[in-house]
């Protein structure tokens, strides 16, 4: 049976808003508009590689409208805080994301996935130890990834996932990845 996400909202919405973004989220036609441009797909793929565990999964996520609930299910234990064995629900439009930079850069090796979901506990540890973690990370939400592509330039897929004005995007040169996230559109780095 397909499992639909809500989408998270950043912003109050009017009861007409909401319930046009409800009924088109239950009704599995839920894109954001920063994605279309995109080609109507009939499904949308997605290709993993956790560097941490080195667990890899490539698998279609979307299909005829629908996210898959198995398929979501599986990328959520490969996205899991490697630290403490946690899993959390992935945002399914930060794997659209993905998605769509797979298109743009037209590739279809894996992501190197740095870093997933982040427990707390473990967001709490990484901050303790760095000026570069957020307090209130959305990496503890499932809703950001650090990245890089292999074979694509790290400024180059920064630009690109600039370009889709979907979320953050921040550039972490000397720690070669890519942030990427489904929060309020802002872009930094070096």
């Amino acid at each position: 049976m397909p499992f639909k996400r809500s989408s998270r909202l950043t912003a109050p919405l009017s009861r007409r808003g909401f319930m046009k973004g409800f009924a088109a989220t239950a009704a599995g036609l839920y894109i954001p508009k920063t994605f279309a441009n995109i080609p109507n797909e009939k499904e949308r793929q997605v290709a993993l590689h956790n560097l941490h565990t080195g667990e890899k999964v490539k698998l279609t996520y979307w299909e005829k409208g629908n996210y898959l609930s198995e398929s979501l299910a599986e990328i959520d234990h490969v996205l899991r805080d490697f630290r403490t064995g946690d899993v959390h629900p992935m945002d399914p439009a930060l794997i659209d994301l993905l998605n769509a930079l797979r298109l743009r850069a037209g590739r279809k090796g894996p992501f190197e996935i740095i870093s997933g979901y982040r427990s707390p506990k473990t967001n709490n540890m990484l901050r303790a130890n760095s000026n570069g973690v957020a307090k209130k990370s959305l990496h503890m939400q499932g809703k950001a990834m650090d990245i890089r592509l292999p074979g694509m330039e790290l400024h180059q897929l920064h630009k690109m996932a600039v370009d889709l004005k979907v979320g953050g995007v921040g550039l972490y040169t000397e720690s070669n990845f890519i942030h990427v996230d489904t929060g309020k559109v802002r872009y930094w780095g070096s």
